[in-house]
């Protein structure tokens, strides 16, 4: 379906799974599109109605015509709209956004109308500011924090076109974004999907990333949230996500995939399915018992490593 934004702005949505069952949101993260969550939408079609968006200038969603449609207010209205249009009033869902997604949900902290319609949210290699101070794509060797920050700006705004998908860019790509044990099928995957984001679109998102602070939404977040980090991380280290969890006002736990990257959904898909159900069934149908709770929610809300 097409939803559109408060700006006008037309959003492409997609239906899975199971009509009148709980309903899980996903919002996935810069460059990417409803496709990079086909893994974990198959884990969870089963026994929910799964909700994936294409973020503005993503996917078949439309393309902003001009910089200032780029923003995180953007991305909160934009998650409003797609709520208010799939989420029925007096109902509410579980979140989970993956990157910009999370940024996105973040962004929407303390949003009524976000906030009525959301049972929890799952925070998904994600961070909410100090992005670029906090890269680790460039070498150790590169000592300096000026030129550290200098570098990985350039590489974040960079215009250039990523042009077809080749073996020196699926190395790239895997060394940024992925764990070192990613096989060739998902790295493949992940090339195609952030290569068909437009040039422009990329760019713009990024000059909104480098200045990106959404701390006083987070800290607005309300609802009960877990939060998900790959351990080999380069864009969103693992130093976001322990202080996501201090800033939570209901913090639900830290799930750590070991030797993970960034891209964890595509990569791990089975775990973050397994931690978007744990929530669900905590918080949106295990009081009514419509789903079976799984063994990881009896687990005390703290940091917890998945077994690989």
């Amino acid at each position: 379906m097409s939803v559109r934004s408060a700006d006008g702005i037309r959003l492409h949505v997609e239906v899975h799974g199971q009509p009148g069952a709980p309903t899980v949101v996903l919002a996935h993260g810069w460059t990417c599109s409803t496709t990079f969550w086909a893994p974990v939408i198959r884990e969870l079609s089963d026994r929910y109605r799964v909700v994936a968006y294409d973020q503005r200038g993503h996917g078949h969603s439309e393309i902003p015509p001009s910089r200032a449609r780029y923003s995180t207010r953007a991305l909160a209205e934009d998650l409003s709209a797609v709520l208010a249009r799939t989420v029925p009033a007096g109902e509410r869902a579980v979140l989970a956004g993956h990157s910009m997604g999370g940024m996105t949900i973040m962004a929407a902290g303390g949003r009524p109308e976000v906030a009525d319609r959301t049972a929890a949210a799952i925070l998904i290699s994600t961070g909410p500011a100090d992005l670029v101070a906090e890269l680790t794509v460039l070498p150790p060797g590169v000592r300096s924090p000026g030129l550290r920050r200098f570098l990985h700006r350039q590489l974040l705004r960079s215009r250039l076109p990523l042009g077809p998908v080749s073996p020196v860019s699926r190395v790239a790509l895997k060394y940024a974004t992925m764990g070192p044990g990613s096989p060739a099928g998902q790295v493949e995957a992940t090339a195609r999907i952030v290569h068909a984001c437009p040039t422009v679109v990329r760019a713009n998102w990024a000059a909104v990333l480098d200045r990106l602070d959404v701390r006083a939404g987070l800290a607005r977040l309300a609802a009960p949230t877990a939060v998900v980090v790959g351990t080999a991380d380069r864009l969103t280290p693992p130093v976001h996500a322990h202080r996501m969890v201090a800033e939570l006002a209901d913090p639900q736990g830290l799930l750590l995939l070991p030797g993970v990257g960034h891209m964890s959904p595509l990569e791990r898909p089975a775990e973050v399915a397994a931690e978007i159900h744990r929530m669900a069934a905590a918080h949106l149908v295990g009081g009514a018992g419509s789903a079976d709770r799984p063994e990881s929610a009896d687990e005390p809300a703290d940091e917890r490593t998945a077994v690989a």
